[in-house]
């Protein structure tokens, strides 16, 4: 018998990737599933980029590149945390990782230990206890409700510190919320988080994807003693389609982004060399820009639809998302917790959803608008029925 780490015994696996590997398990078999699990944008990616990394291909961009990233791209990134987030970057603050969930390990890893506490707001992404479980810390979890949009307060938030407090995760616009905070509420958790010394990792994957004129306000742009205590993790995986790119990056103070590219050094080395030049035109070509309107509007439409029809089942219901491409469904009326509501639901009506449980709160589901407006009526209609006949 193996005898694992017990390090493994500690982490859960990942119910999205599961639930979606499942369905397309069921449509290579022939079945007509409605797939609302997926968090990936149903777009291709932009040809100009595709181009671009084509074109680093027919350069001969194909060997070991610098482990932090190739300086034209961390530059990008610098130019563009500068002039999208009024974060004063330099390059040197910035390491490209292989999609922003390596970021995030990769952070864990350089910045908590043993006996280290990290405060994370759920619903959560999924993947932020297990990183933290995986350093060694332990996450502390604060529970948030519909009733205030599933944000945490400054008061949730002093009250969860302890002196062995050392992170605070935020995650804006949310994944699988949808919920999105203003600058009066970043402002309120700076204070906390200052007055506290605590360090802020700010999740902003999603923040070119915003509804109804909504503002991304990265914590770091609101002064001086906040920068100083603020990581930044995103990527080109929503934003610009890119998903099996695996491209990330990490911002931060220089001691920490070295720390980072030490422990990279010694895991993947660097990121794939010629897709990071489809990174760059990611961000410096002006063809990006159209791009991003067209699936932001594209998203707006879904949204709007997908409320319309979740609005129309008295079971049923949910904040309005400002951010993202995710609806988070309380379907506690239905009798069913998230687990048996979404198998059942795959297993009856071939929908596939995120049970709640997976982000802390098993009284609701999460679905993706990240689909065509065709497969979310039918798969809607689908899920009326089920309810239905409850």
């Amino acid at each position: 018998m193996i005898q694992l780490a017990s390090r493994v015994t500690q982490i859960t696996p990942s119910l999205t990737l599961a639930i979606t590997a499942r369905a397309k398990e069921m449509k290579a078999e022939g079945m007509d599933v409605c797939g609302f699990a997926s968090g990936e944008p149903d777009f291709d990616t932009p040809q100009h980029i595709k181009d671009a990394a084509e074109s680093a291909l027919d350069q001969g961009k194909t060997k070991y590149g610098a482990v932090a990233g190739e300086s034209g791209l961390r530059e990008a990134i610098a130019r563009k945390l500068n002039n999208d987030n009024q974060l004063n970057y330099s390059a040197d603050n910035v390491i490209v990782t292989n999609g922003g969930k390596h970021s995030l390990s990769n952070l864990m890893l350089a910045l908590i230990e043993s006996g280290d506490e990290v405060i994370i707001p759920a619903p959560y992404w999924l993947s932020y206890p297990e990183m933290v479980k995986l350093a060694g810390g332990t996450p502390i979890i604060v529970k948030t409700t519909a009733e205030t949009d599933y944000k945490i307060t400054p008061e949730q938030l002093r009250q969860a510190i302890t002196p062995k407090t050392k992170l605070f995760v935020l995650n804006s616009p949310s994944n699988p919320t949808g919920t999105v905070y203003n600058r009066a509420e970043i402002e309120a958790l700076a204070e906390v988080i200052i007055e506290h010394d605590l360090w802020v990792v700010s999740d902003e994957i999603y923040e070119k994807i915003l509804y109804d004129g909504v503002e991304h306000i990265s914590i770091g742009s609101l002064g001086e003693e906040i920068f100083k205590r603020t990581i930044i993790s995103s990527g080109f995986a929503k934003s610009y389609s890119m998903t099996g790119w695996r491209i990330g990056y990490l911002a931060g103070p220089e001691p920490l982004i070295k720390a980072v590219s030490t422990i990279q050094s010694h895991s993947t080395s660097n990121v794939c060399t010629f897709a990071q030049y489809g990174a760059i035109a990611a961000l410096e070509s002006p063809e990006s820009l159209p791009y991003l309107q067209k699936m932001r509007d594209a998203f707006s439409k879904r949204r709007q639809v997908i409320l319309e029809r979740i609005r129309a089942i008295p079971q049923l219901s949910c904040p309005t998302p400002m951010g993202a491409f995710y609806v988070f469904i309380d379907i506690s009326k239905t009798g069913l917790n998230s687990r048996e509501f979404c198998d059942q639901l795959l297993d009856k009506e071939q929908v596939a959803a995120i049970p709640g449980a997976a982000f802390d709160d098993d009284h609701c589901i999460r679905l993706s608008y990240a689909t065509d407006l065709d497969s979310i009526e039918k798969g809607m209609d689908r899920i009326k029925k089920f309810i239905d006949q409850l």
